[in-house]
């Protein structure tokens, strides 16, 4: 019975001491737990106030943006406002039988003389005649190399040259010359128009034909030039 009443009361000390070491533990894991949280509460602290510091810098940032920009603006219009108008600038030239090409864009002169070729006296007009001749002779050499779209482009060029010099010539002439030059002219402009078809469909054979025939119009063309 004694013994039995001894080890009861070492039991209950043994489960007491337990108890103690087990409640010593809980305390001190809830001291760790309120210590975490109270440095979690530290750090949020902190970042809440780091956040109107950081909105104070962009606004302060976006003002002095702003500030600059106004006054950027303000020194362009400034100098915007101190540009002088000038006189127009000199005539920049033009092809030949025009004084300068803006002509045809300067509203100030009449409209026959805003005319993008201007007319020529009978004169110069059979010289530019020759020159536009020259021009449509030494097509032999894009012809020789097959190079039809330059064949072309110097054709009509330099036929819308002549075709107007020409005209400006028979005007001029004495009225029985007059019809001899325009057959001569027609003549002249079918062989052309037969050169220039023949460059477009690239055929070399036709193109050396009526090569040949444009040169000898325009040799009879320009012998009653004079």
């Amino acid at each position: 019975m004694a013994q039995a009443l001894t080890s009861m009361a070492g039991l209950r000390s043994t489960s007491q001491g337990v108890l103690e070491g087990s409640g010593s533990n809980r305390l001190n894991i809830s001291r760790v737990t309120v210590g975490s949280q109270r440095a979690g509460l530290v750090v949020r602290a902190q970042q809440n106030d780091s956040v109107p510091e950081s909105s104070r810098r962009s606004v302060i940032g976006l003002v002095a943006a702003g500030l600059a920009g106004g006054s950027f603006v303000k020194s362009v219009f400034a100098e915007a406002l101190s540009i002088k108008v000038g006189p127009p600038p000199a005539p920049s030239g033009g092809l030949p039988g025009t004084d300068n090409s803006d002509q045809a864009r300067d509203f100030s002169l009449a409209l026959k003389d805003r005319f993008y070729l201007q007319p020529l006296s009978p004169t110069e007009a059979a010289a530019r005649a020759k020159e536009s001749a020259k021009e449509i002779i030494n097509v032999k050499s894009l012809i020789d190399k097959k190079a039809w779209p330059y064949v072309q482009n110097d054709l009509r060029l330099r036929a819308s040259y002549l075709r107007y010099d020409l005209n400006t010539v028979i005007s001029a002439k004495p009225k029985g010359e007059k019809q001899s030059l325009k057959e001569l002219t027609g003549k002249l402009f079918e062989t052309i128009d037969n050169l220039d078809y023949a460059a477009r469909s690239k055929s070399s054979t036709d193109a050396e034909k009526y090569y040949s025939e444009t040169v000898s119009s325009l040799n009879n063309v320009l012998a009653k030039l004079g």
